[in-house]
């Protein structure tokens, strides 16, 4: 039973190869879109390929997204032309990537990514010596070019195989994506099984699809992906990390993330996930943080990956740094080995870059701040570079019961007054350093160990207090 159901699971299979029907071609009066909707850099790439003899499309995403009366964030176009071909008619494009080779074509404020056609082919097998495909069928290369029928076919779900020619102002449909978006469904084109196993990142985008268009996934797309859910065990961290940052600032995040816990591919990404949304608190205050960034998104303003992370990852930091104080490890160093411990862990399974640290850990370290009010202390924490996202954080923590509510607003109103109300707000100076100090040595000598933190200082305990 257990052989049976690893091979089922890892072992390569063969897929029937799918087949296009005849294109079906639809006019601008029947799909609705208009040549002045897409940015000047696509037609200029389109018109620049079809002077110099080469077919030329919109594809992808930004056609499905026109389709939906969306606002296309980027273009892809898509061609006969090869790789080289292409760089020779733009004179800035360049080459890159290796398993999938693609022009960029860059202008003044936009970049247009270049495909060349690639040919259809049934899944790869892992006894198949070419290189294309590693052991459990994933493909490493597909750089073999073909036809626009073809292309079509080899992509990954339907709506996103549509082409668009900005020149006749015509659609052409291989697969009935023009239907299925229609339908609003996410359908897998071919075998979905296969097409998995070619690529198991196609699960989570299929999640995120669905969770941003508000999308159903069709039940033959869905079905293989709680068994192949493992999969995603065998794909590179650094393009996972890739995928979530689409997913978690679609403007759909929330979504996304109870889409994935919905098809368990949660569990190899961010495990986290099952604890934060068993824990009422932990779960309050991650949802809120998710809100807040669909909203932020929806209003058209800036997002940042490190608050986000800091938020996904702060509830695990804290109980971490709570078990180290309780073994008697000082706060402060407490804090600092709990900080790296939860991102060293969850850098196993989703490679959040290492530059992002410092600014997570500034956010996590600034917390205990805002409870010190005095004059030193809250101009020092005023005058911080980073002051704003760590008291937009606090503030956040405190509307989800997590921080003080009080000091929430007592922060709100100190940054924005005149000088004289900041001075009449300020609460009396801590105690002197010194005397701070001789009292802890007086406690350590009489066993009492080091002095943790009050309440007030601690993280995660402000709203119960």
């Amino acid at each position: 039973m257990i052989k049976k159901f690893i091979e089922r699971v890892f072992g390569p299979k063969k897929a029937r190869k799918p087949t296009a029907a005849k294109e079906r071609i639809f006019a601008q009066a029947e799909h609705g879109i208009r040549r002045e909707e897409l940015s000047n850099a696509a037609i200029s790439v389109c018109e620049g390929l079809h002077r110099a003899g080469y077919k030329a499309f919109v594809v992808g995403g930004a056609v499905r997204d026109l389709l939906l009366g969306r606002h296309p964030k980027d273009y892809d176009v898509a061609t006969d032309a090869t790789p080289e071909q292409v760089r020779s008619v733009f004179r800035r494009a360049r080459i890159i990537g290796r398993r999938f080779k693609l022009v960029h074509v860059m202008f003044r404020d936009e970049t247009v990514e270049v495909s060349t056609f690639r040919a259809n082919h049934p899944a790869v097998d892992a006894d198949e010596k070419d290189g294309r495909a590693d052991e459990h069928g994933r493909l490493l290369r597909d750089n073999v070019y073909g036809n626009q029928a073809e292309d079509a076919i080899r992509r990954d779900f339907t709506m996103n195989a549509l082409f668009y020619d900005p020149e006749s102002e015509e659609v052409w449909d291989y697969v009935n994506g023009f239907a299925d978006i229609k339908k609003q469904r996410v359908v897998m084109i071919g075998d979905p099984t296969a097409r998995y196993r070619e690529d198991p990142v196609r699960m989570l985008r299929a999640a995120r699809l669905a969770a941003k268009l508000g999308f159903m996934i069709d039940p033959a797309t869905e079905a293989p992906i709680v068994e192949l859910a493992p999969l995603l065990d065998n794909v590179p961290t650094a393009r996972l990390f890739d995928e979530m940052l689409k997913l978690l600032f679609s403007g759909h995040a929330l979504n996304g993330i109870e889409k994935l816990r919905s098809l368990g591919l949660h569990a190899g990404i961010l495990p986290v996930l099952d604890a934060l949304f068993n824990d009422p608190a932990a779960k309050a205050f991650v949802v809120l943080a998710l809100q807040r960034t669909d909203e932020r998104i929806a209003q058209d303003k800036g997002v940042s990956p490190p608050f986000l992370f800091a938020a996904l990852f702060w509830w695990p930091m804290v109980q971490r740094w709570r078990a180290l104080e309780a073994k008697g490890v000082r706060s402060l160093q407490a804090m600092h080995e709990s900080m790296d411990d939860v991102l060293d862990i969850q850098r196993k399974t989703l490679a959040v870059p290492r530059r992002l640290d410092p600014l997570i850990k500034e956010l996590w370290l600034a917390q205990p701040r805002f409870a010190h009010r005095s004059q030193k202390q809250a101009f020092r924490t005023l005058t911080h570079p980073r002051f704003r996202a760590s008291y937009d954080f606090y503030a956040l923590r405190a509307e989800a019961d997590d921080a003080d509510k009080e000091i929430a607003a007592w922060w709100e109103r100190f940054q924005f007054a005149d000088p004289q109300t900041q001075e009449s707000m300020l609460l009396p100076d801590d105690e002197p350093k010194t005397k701070k100090r001789r009292r802890r040595k007086r406690k350590a000598d009489e066993g009492g160990g080091e002095v943790a933190m009050n309440s007030a200082e601690a993280p995660g305990t402000e709203g119960a207090s």
